[in-house]
């Protein structure tokens, strides 16, 4: 998602009555709407069902029922119950910002909300409809939770976006801050070059199969004694890939993976490992020590980052605001 900021020379008095038309325009829509739940409960429609407008924040509605999902929704995720008054304040700020994003061209499309809906369920154990049967169970319609995603969402990436330097957390005083704290900075590590393999079997096959390959695997690792001799072998090998070099600390291994690299000689193959892919080894390209910065420091780092950000947010949040149109009945 691009984003451009376009500024147009504008005098006070004409700024101030394209305001008042806004403000106008805001408001004639909050009766429209207001007018029309009128109707609906003379039709006799539920007020559920007729979703009263609350607020009216820059031309859009925060509806009764929006704020009754979000309550729930809120209580669910922190087993608090949230004063109606704090959760309109919180759905204000998230139509401001969405606003405020679709001008600089970060606007996320459904399926790109979706994909953040799914990603969360997955971060559960859960498939996307599972999260959602145990949303309503609860009460909560998905899309409410989906409106609080797409809202983070734009949010963080607009502000990262547009401050990007200014967010930017020094070297110099991480590392001051982590010798304050008696933390050495810096730890013994290994840095490790190598290339993933993968025999592939194909879905639904059988155990044979599997078997068959992890035998071709064993074989394999006999012969190959360099990266050089296993790129050969295996670009040219029927149903398998090698990927390109990739390079990492001990830091960014799991742990048994580590294990095995460190024992596994120089130019060899891991042994093989069944995965859904089929049977997977990894080449050992290279291995050589290293300093990386200590889990300590790497704290101080996030957490410094998290004071700026949260900094730079809210001071957006208050300038945004002020230039909103928000009329409350």
């Amino acid at each position: 998602m691009t984003m451009t900021t376009i500024k147009l020379p504008c005098h006070p008095r004409v700024s101030l009555l394209i305001a008042s038309v806004s403000l106008l325009i805001a408001r004639v829509r909050f009766l429209i709407v207001g007018c029309a739940a009128v109707l609906a409960l003379a039709a006799g429609v539920s007020p559920l069902q007729a979703q009263s407008v609350a607020c009216m924040v820059n031309g859009e509605p925060i509806t009764n029922l929006d704020i009754e999902q979000r309550t729930k929704l809120n209580f669910l995720t922190t087993r608090k119950q949230m004063p109606r008054q704090e959760v309109i304040e919180e759905l204000t700020n998230e139509k401001v910002k969405i606003k405020e994003a679709k001008k600089f061209g970060v606007d996320p499309s459904a399926s790109d909300i979706d994909q953040a809906y799914a990603g969360m369920s997955s971060r559960m154990r859960l498939s996307a409809d599972q999260l959602t049967k145990s949303l309503e169970s609860q009460g909560v319609r998905p899309e409410t939770m989906k409106a609080r995603l797409k809202a983070d969402m734009v949010w963080t990436s607009l502000v990262r976006g547009r401050y990007k330097e200014s967010l930017q957390v020094g070297e110099k005083d991480v590392a001051a801050a982590a010798l304050e704290s008696g933390d050495a900075g810096q730890a013994e590590a290994f840095e490790y070059k190598m290339q993933p393999i993968v025999l592939i079997v194909p879905r639904g096959s059988a155990s044979t199969s599997f078997d068959a390959r992890r035998k071709e695997a064993e074989s394999l690792r006999e012969r190959v004694q360099t990266c050089a001799q296993a790129n050969s072998y295996f670009k040219s090998m029927p149903n398998a890939a090698i990927r390109e070099p990739v390079v990492k600390t001990s830091a960014d291994i799991p742990g048994p993976l580590r294990e095995l690299l460190d024992k596994t000689p120089i130019g060899r193959l891991t042994p093989p490992e069944i995965t859904k892919q089929g049977v997977e080894m990894v080449a050992l390209c290279e291995r050589k020590p290293t300093k990386i910065d200590t889990p300590k420091k790497r704290e101080i780092r996030e957490k410094m980052y998290a004071q700026k950000y949260e900094a730079k947010s809210k001071a957006y949040l208050a300038d945004i605001r002020k230039a909103a149109m928000i009329e409350c009945r």
